[in-house]
This record gives structure tokens, sequence and C-alpha cells, in this order.
């Protein structure tokens, strides 16, 4: 709220100061308005306006059905994992050779095949809770509010009472793409890597697995230099590294006295 207001207040400053002909008023003013009408936007508006992006990506006809090996692999490694904080979870998987995973505000976390396909369960188990940090840590919320700051989305929706506004269609596609690009920074990267280390101790799983999957992510990064491996750029960070990432989930796992992999 207070970034929103700070941002219009510097538009109307701007306004006072330059020349009219050098302005385009309409512009500065609407920009202001729509920045802080992200900024009111409620977690729980949020998380409708999600719910209903993540429903249309769900109907699209990529989720595996819950008989299928990869549902039912994924539904006992999640067993259990019904909330975090007051969000509540939910798991799919999603039909595609992408590497690639992502969680969504409204505690929506789709796992696409191609990564359950180069993951043992317990490094499989630590992207998830590298995820559900996203979730904890209010990433996927923030993320959602850049994504309609750098859409047209805001323009068509009531967002400064509590009506939630049906998306169309291409609403949706703006809010996908602007999700898709958005990049979290080195911190929230570091701070979930963290939650999942945390994440995979307290269900007595082995955190090595943190840094085990880390390598394994490397490798395919390095062999995916014809960008073969689709998916794969969306779910890696630039920064930090996974190099630094896995000494950094390496040498905190070896000083808790975890030295072994974990068995597959």
């Amino acid at each position: 709220m207070k970034k929103g207001l700070l941002y219009f207040a510097s538009a109307l400053m701007m306004l006072s100061t330059a020349s009219c002909a050098s302005l385009d008023m309409n512009r500065i003013l609407a920009g202001g308005a729509k920045t802080m009408q992200a900024m009111t936007i409620s977690d729980d508006q949020v998380r409708q306006y999600v719910t209903q992006y993540i429903s249309s990506e769900d109907a699209k006809g990529q989720v595996l059905p819950a008989n299928n090996s990869y549902s039912i692999r994924l539904a006992k490694l999640t067993k259990g994992l019904d909330r975090v904080d007051d969000v509540p979870l939910n798991f799919k998987v999603y039909n595609g050779d992408e590497v690639n995973a992502f969680a969504c505000a409204d505690g929506s976390i789709r796992v696409y095949k191609g990564l359950m396909d180069v993951m043992g369960d317990q490094e499989l188990l630590g992207i998830i809770g590298h995820e559900i940090g996203h979730i904890a840590h209010h990433d996927t919320r923030n993320a959602f509010k850049h994504a309609l700051l750098t859409s047209a989305v805001l323009d068509g929706i009531a967002s400064t009472n509590q009506k939630i506004a049906t998306l169309t269609d291409g609403q949706l596609g703006q809010i996908g793409q602007a999700m898709i690009h958005a990049k979290y920074s080195q911190k929230q990267e570091l701070n979930a890597d963290d939650y999942g280390y945390d994440f995979l101790k307290a269900h007595g799983d082995n955190p090595l697995a943190m840094a085990v999957g880390f390598m394994r992510l490397y490798q395919l990064e390095k062999q995916n230099t014809n960008k073969q491996i689709t998916g794969l750029d969306q779910l890696l960070s630039t920064h930090p590294t996974l190099e630094e990432r896995f000494e950094r989930m390496y040498n905190r796992a070896v000083a808790d006295g975890y030295y072994t992999p974990p068995a597959e």
C-alpha cells in the first residue's frame, strides 16, 4: 500500500514540475491508479483470481487422472500435506515432458511428468517443499500482483471492492504469460530452498535430497545446450546458480550429520 501511495505521489510531483507538453497526464495518472489498485487487492481476491487461472489451465486436458501411475506416485509423496498456514494445498500432475513444476497463491501445485521422470522420490519431494516455501513466504501472491501490473488485466476487473470479476480467456492468457516470466529474487529462492530443506527434515526425510536434486538439475542444464529439454529454464533461477545452491544445501546437510544421499 505504501509503495502504491509513493508511486502515485511521485506522479503528481512530476506533473507539478514538468512541462505539460512533455508528459502524457492520463498515462501517469492511470499508472499510479493501477499500481494502487493492484496493491489493494486482498489475499482472498488474489486466491480467487488465481483459482480462475489454474482452473482454466487444468481444463485444457493436461491433468493426468487420479489412477495414473504418476498421479499415484505424487499422491503418496504428498500424503498429509493438506495446507500451509491458512492456504489449502492441492497437487496435480500435468501430462507434459517439461522438466518443470510451479506453485500458485491459492495453494495449487502442478508437477509435470517430465520432472518426475528425472527425479527420485526424495529429490522430487525437496522440489515440492521448495514450491510450498514460495506459497508460505507469499512469493506466489506477490508474483501474481506483479503479473497484474505487467498485464492489462487490471483495466477490466473490479479490485477495489469484494466483487470478483470473471476473467476472460484473453485476460487469463495475459496473467499466465506474466506469471511464467516472473522471476523470484535471490533472497526468495534461498528462503524457499531453506524451507524445502526444513520441510524434508520435518517429515523424517533426508534433506541431502535437496543437494542431490540441484546437482541433477545442474547436469540437465549442461546437457540442454540446444534447449531440447522444455520447461527447464522456467524451473531454474539464474541467481543464485545451481552450483551455489547445491553447495549451500550440501554443506548444511553435512553440518546436520547427513552424509549419505537418500536411497531410492
